[in-house]
């Protein structure tokens, strides 16, 4: 017997030779039997038996041929029969110690023993334990082909980490082939250790290493009007590492049904994006009742963004959402909270070109704008802007600009659009597209500044509108019908205008000291500004028109006045403009401080901002309403409050309508409020669950989502796609403490209130409190609650409750709206592995709606 420490081994095969152990054996294998050397070391010894042509390593050992390695307590090579034996080693404890390792390739498993045979590259493991992108499987008794395929008895597989899984599939037999599939037959699903009625005739798992082709399981319910239902069945499509493509359908029994198509594309570097298309075609009640209705409803999301890598100076972008006025409000499989309360839907398709060398870009976009409440469609198709960077003239090439004449700025902006409205499924129809109106725009703008007597910059500009229409409107009065009558002009037509303003503002500093108290000093900055305006009238281009069956009822009208960018200017514009913005500081010092301490600067009010001007060109009512905004910030900023006001120095009449009358004159008092606004938000959060989401929001701000982030106000979206297991990253668990449990939290209120007065009706029009939070009970437990109160109409706003558990390798929640016309659940439980994502239970109720 020979002890040897780390000593690597190359055996022959064929025949075993007296050697000195003490150097390494690099003897050549006859390529007659194996392909390659067999290298051994052990840490304890190595025993070479030549009458019975093996060698038995001993603690620690490794044998490595081509692709492979075992690594165990014991490992006995038999070189007569091209095989090795494996096994762990008993410990002083008597604990099993050292079970052999297996690794070939990126395959690796942990066993009790195993046999391996290297000339046929196959194996028998006794006991084993592999992982499988994700999950883990483990068998009574294993055999390894050639090409890695495993065959397991008796196999239990699981993504649960813990040495006694929270669930496991178990089946007499069956095969893995790496990175590619599971299959077996007969399968029970063992829930802790509990065996449960449910039984599958046979087993498939995909386990590639990326995205795989494979069908999508539907969630099922039932409501009220549509019967039971199956939603979200489908089929994903993984077309290539650039695209994927899932079909997705909707079946109810009373025979509704839909039907969307959900696509995302990635290609590195040069952009990114998604398509969603979604039809349903939707009946409600049943054929024969009274209450029977049938309509249709689509909707088109597209985003696309470009890398800033793929082209600097231009850049394609997307952001589409059309579809039907009523499809959120009426849908069966849409729970998107914000969706259904926004009553505007916006797109655009962009196309920017920056002219390298020059100061010109251009951006042309298509652009779409939707009302859900009148159905109304606006598309602008096409719409192209060509920009003009400022540039100055009359600046000397180089060096400074030194006096006002270099100082002078010239930009030019044209736009041009064409824009066509209808409303409906029907805005494109030979009427709407009659009726489109096409214009365009130029602007030029030049101004300079200057300094007047060191404190005060005077800023003068002039400002010039050329507008271009290609259909005008003439308005007469029609005798046989006795009414006004517009026809369309086709042909071109244009208009110009054109004004001039100067502007003089300065700053003023004001200081106030304090002796005593922790209150220094307070800074008032005010930054007051005057300025002139001056327009001609441009009544050149308004006609006359009479308006009744009176002769003298004669009234004026420009004959651009439906165009895209309205009509020229009527009535001299001579006005002067005034407004005040200031900003409150104070410097306090700490309630523990001594001389060194230094004073902490704090923010009193952000803003006090107010405006108005005098027109002289008015006969009357020359003074405009003073508007005033004030904003701040309290309780180390995390109270926001917002205040603005709209105060008229005029009164009015019985029938609300403002005469050239001094409010003051008229017995009320110096300014009358005419509206006014508060706005408080207030967040606060605990330290850990801040330092939690801080790290979160970095990570999402990584992300390209098309959608933008929901205001939690209104409540989160409800998934029906498992959003849960979205969240987690792997399968980890979780360790509440047991005492002095930290609870992460946040809560968010917002309150609003609107008061208007404008024709004395000295009403309060809105006045509602929201409040959202969010509560971790445990590192495992999640409630989150959206909810508010309308003080104004006194009723409980849009609520939505919350509740998630991370059950280790499962993760449940319940999503529920209580009340109102969006009252719903959704229920989920499952395994957050996406290998076995399909093992789930999910119900939703859809609310209970009718159609018309």
């Amino acid at each position: 017997m020979n002890r040897l420490i780390n000593n690597d081994k190359s055996i022959d095969n064929n025949r075993i030779k007296p050697s000195d152990t003490t150097k390494t054996d690099s003897t050549k294998i006859n390529k007659e039997y194996l392909e390659s050397n067999i290298k051994h070391k052990a840490l304890d010894r190595v025993f070479n038996d030549f009458v019975n042509e093996k060698v038995i390593l001993h603690n620690e050992a490794e044998i490595y041929y081509k692709d492979m390695e075992i690594k165990a307590g014991k490992i006995i090579i038999d070189y007569k029969n091209n095989l090795a034996f494996a096994k762990g080693i008993i410990d002083t404890s008597g604990a099993y110690v050292q079970k052999p390792h297996f690794k070939q390739g990126q395959q690796e498993s942990d066993q009790d023993s195993l046999i391996y045979n290297f000339k046929t590259e196959k194996a028998l493991i006794y006991r084993s334990r592999t992982e499988q992108q994700g999950i883990i499987i483990t068998g009574n008794l294993t055999k390894k082909e050639n090409d890695t395929t495993l065959y397991i008895n008796r196999a239990k597989f699981t993504t649960s980490q813990k040495e006694k899984p929270d669930y496991y599939i178990q089946t007499s037999n069956i095969k893995v082939v790496p990175n590619s599939k599971v299959v077996g037959g007969l399968s029970n699903l063992v829930i802790m250790d509990v065996p449960t009625p449910l039984f599958l005739p046979f087993f498939y798992a995909p386990i590639t290493s990326g995205r795989s082709s494979g069908f999508l399981i539907p969630t099922w319910g039932q409501n009220r009007n549509q019967g039971y239902f199956l939603q979200n069945g489908g089929y994903y499509f993984n077309i290539n590492e650039y695209v994927d493509l899932a079909i997705l359908g909707d079946i109810y029994t009373n025979g509704s049904w839909g039907l969307r198509a959900e696509s995302n594309y990635n290609v590195r570097y040069k952009y990114s994006g998604s398509v969603s298309l979604r039809y349903e075609s939707l009946i409600n009640s049943h054929l024969g009742l009274p209450d029977y209705s049938k309509s249709t409803n689509y909707f088109i999301r597209w985003s696309h963004s470009q890398a800033t890598q793929a082209s600097p100076n231009s850049r394609f972008s997307a952001s589409v959402n059309f579809g039907s006025s009523t499809f959120f409000r009426e849908s069966l499989n849409e729970s998107s909270s914000p969706d259904y309360l926004v009553n505007t839907f916006s797109s655009s398709v962009n196309y920017y070109k920056k002219f390298v060398g020059s100061p010109f870009n251009m951006n042309i976009s298509v652009t779409h704008t939707q009302n859900t409440n009148t159905d109304k469609v606006d598309l602008n198709l096409p719409s192209m802007q060509l920009n003009m960077d400022r540039i100055y003239p009359f600046a000397p090439k180089s060096g400074l600009k030194k006096n006002v004449f270099q100082n002078i700025g010239v930009t030019y902006n044209m736009n041009l659009q064409n824009r066509i409205s209808g409303t409906g499924d029907d805005f494109i129809s030979e009427e709407s597209l009659r009726n489109a109106k096409a214009g365009i725009q130029h602007k030029i703008s030049l101004g300079t500044n200057m300094k007047a007597m060191k404190y005060i910059t005077i800023s003068p500009n002039a400002n010039y509108r050329d507008v271009w229409y290609f259909k005008t409107i003439e308005k007469s009065w029609d005798d046989d019908l006795e009414k006004v009558v517009t026809d369309t002009i086709q042909g071109f037509d244009s208009f110009r205008e054109y004004s001039a303003n100067v502007s003089a503002s300065t700053t003023i500093y004001g200081m106030f000291k304090f002796k005593k108290g922790r209150m220094k000093a307070i800074r008032h900055t005010m930054r007051p500004s005057v300025s002139y305006g001056y327009r001609p009238d441009f009544d050149k281009y308004y006609d006359e028109y009479q308006a009744s069956l009176n002769p003298e009822d004669i009234r004026e009208y420009n004959r651009f006045e439906n165009g895209l960018y309205g009509g020229p200017s009527h009535g001299i514009q001579n006005s002067v403009g005034f407004s005040l913005n200031n900003n409150f500081e104070a410097k306090m010092m700490p309630k523990d401080f001594d001389e060194d301490t230094k004073a902490e600067k704090v923010t009193l009010l952000n803003n006090l901002n107010f405006s108005t001007s005098y027109n002289f060109a008015l006969d009357s009512l020359n003074w405009s309403p003073v508007r005033m905004t004030a904003g701040t910030q309290l309780l180390k900023n995390k109270l926001n409050i917002n205040l603005n006001a709209s105060m008229d120095p005029y009164a009015i009449n019985a029938n609300g309508r403002r005469i050239n009358k001094f409010n003051i004159s008229n017995g009320g008092s110096l300014l009358r409020l005419v509206n006014a606004g508060l706005t408080a938000n207030y967040s606060i959060k605990s330290t850990e669950l801040g330092k939690k989401k801080k790290s979160g929001s970095s990570e999402k701000n990584k992300k390209e989502a098309d959608s933008s982030v929901s205001d939690p106000m209104f409540g989160k979206s409800i998934n029906n796609r498992s959003s849960a297991m979205s969240k987690t990253k792997k399968d980890e668990v979780k360790v509440a403490k047991l005492y002095k449990t930290d609870m992460p939290w946040d809560l968010s209120f917002r309150y609003a209130l609107n008061y208007a007065n404008s024709r004395g009706e000295n009403t309060i029009s809105s006045n509602s409190l929201q409040v959202s939070g969010d509560l971790e009970f445990s590192p495992k437990w999640h409630v989150g609650i959206s909810s508010g109160y309308d003080f104004k109409d006194m009723g409980i706003t849009y609520t939505q409750l919350r509740f998630e558990r991370d059950l280790d390798s499962w993760h449940f929640s319940f999503n529920w709206v209580p009340f109102g016309d969006r009252a719903t659940y959704y229920f989920f439980i499952g395994v957050k592995s996406s290998s076995l994502s399909d093992i789930k239970y999910d119900k939703r109720k859809v609310p209970d709606k009718r159609l018309f």
